[in-house]
């Protein structure tokens, strides 16, 4: 939302703004723009009646401002309507979609992008180290968006991705995943469903060939397929994947190419990036080098701390898939290294006991493993929450070394207990 207010500023256009708790790095970033903010709700805030407001996802009714603007009947629109209308309506748009690997993978494609000199205008749900902000607009044909299968706001539960216009599309991946809003897979598979049939005959999809479940989601498509992976079947193969102490080497398109990143999972993100790339005439010697200088994600296997034989790394993955391929990419980066994995459950699906039984598999992989409680409670009824004391259980039975601390703020105690050399 910050991303998008500062581009609309940069138009031309008076912006405001109203937040619960605004702290930096948005605040700083928005008082650079001259961005004023509001500190709460109130309807009193929108008293200026403006042309458009912007209704972000976060905001539900009872919320005295957007009841004034209910009330007072002014235009407002998403924040994804917002892009398609001001932005993406007039552009080449690439939009990478998936349940895994979304991040990583849009932005690598926009540097790689970046680096064939195309400046791309881009949105991603997170920090590139190669450009230290997740959006920017520069009036370029390209757009590269991170399309995220959330709803987009409390009058559209559609997902956000289906407000994006896109020509090319990616699909990562598809499992179950927001149980806070999906019921099942198959309400989710339905929304991939829509995406795919909202790209033109003229467009292309890439999906991952060894998924079955997004090959099967784009068996309707009206726009040229490309299948992307390790299987057989894969019109581009991954093939001789190496991991090295430094990188992960691999062969596509009968190139050789090396990427500054660990796990099967990034070289499929990485295989979908060239197959794309490859298809805006970006050469793939050009791809090759971007990969070597790609500096990565905050908080995607990031290392925060590096000293007395000791290695720290932060680590968005939540969903069971996300944690086992990132703990099989640290194993293959660290080889003979105790892993440790420190987990809270925050996340809306992992609160919850949608996976009581594939966490502990996914956490195996670990040495050891410190398992907080889950993070607000009382937002859940007891046969909804997820049980930390049987997934400990499980893992002990699995034969990894786990302990569950009550509050995050007791595990580096519980850590430094324990601590050894090279861990």
């Amino acid at each position: 939302m910050g991303s998008v207010a500062a581009m609309l500023k940069d138009q031309g256009y008076t912006i405001t703004g109203s937040d619960q708790s605004v702290y930096p790095p948005m605040s700083t970033f928005l008082q650079s723009k001259n961005i004023q903010t509001i500190e709460g709700f109130a309807r009193e805030n929108v008293d200026c009646k403006p042309d458009l407001v912007v209704v972000g996802n976060a905001i539900s009714r009872g919320n005295p401002e957007l009841e004034a603007v209910l009330d007072r009947k002014y235009f407002y629109l998403s924040l994804p309507e917002t892009l398609k209308f001001f932005f993406l309506k007039d552009s080449h748009n690439l939009v990478v979609s998936g349940t895994h690997g979304k991040t990583t993978t849009t932005s690598l494609l926009a540097w790689v992008f970046e680096a064939a000199g195309k400046s791309p205008n881009f949105m991603i749900g997170g920090i590139p180290g190669n450009f230290d902000q997740g959006c920017r607009h520069t009036g370029k044909a390209h757009w590269i968006l991170e399309g995220d299968e959330y709803d987009t706001a409390f009058f559209d539960k559609r997902s956000k991705f289906l407000h994006y216009l896109p020509e090319l599309l990616i699909i990562n991946n598809i499992e179950f995943d927001h149980a806070d809003i999906f019921d099942s897979l198959e309400q989710i598979k339905l929304s991939f469903r829509r995406l795919v049939q909202i790209v033109p005959s003229s467009g292309m999809i890439l999906v991952n060939a060894d998924n079955p479940t997004a090959v099967e989601v784009t068996k309707q498509a009206h726009s040229q397929i490309l299948e992307v992976g390790f299987s057989k079947n894969a019109g581009v193969r991954i093939t001789d994947l190496k991991s090295h102490q430094s990188h992960t080497s691999f062969r596509l398109i009968d190139h050789d190419f090396e990427l500054p990143m660990f796990g099967r999972h990034n070289v499929h993100n990485a295989a979908m990036v060239i197959a794309a790339a490859h298809t805006y005439q970006i050469s793939l010697d050009s791809i090759a080098d971007a990969l070597t200088n790609f500096k990565g994600i905050k908080r995607r296997m990031e290392v925060r701390y590096q000293a007395n034989d000791i290695t720290i790394i932060d680590d968005f993955a939540h969903h069971p898939t996300a944690i086992a391929e990132t703990i099989d990419g640290l194993n293959r980066r660290f080889p003979g290294r105790r892993l440790w994995v420190l987990f809270e459950p925050r996340s809306n699906t992992t609160r919850r006991n949608t996976f009581q039984e594939s966490l502990p598999q996914a956490l195996a992989g670990a040495d050891r493993v410190i398992l907080t409680e889950i993070a607000r409670p009382e937002q859940l009824s007891a046969n909804e929450r997820l049980d930390t004391k049987k997934v400990v259980n499980d893992l002990n039975t699995l034969g990894t070394d786990a302990h569950i601390v009550l509050d995050p703020a007791d595990v580096p105690k519980k850590v430094l207990a324990d601590l050894k050399k090279n861990d």
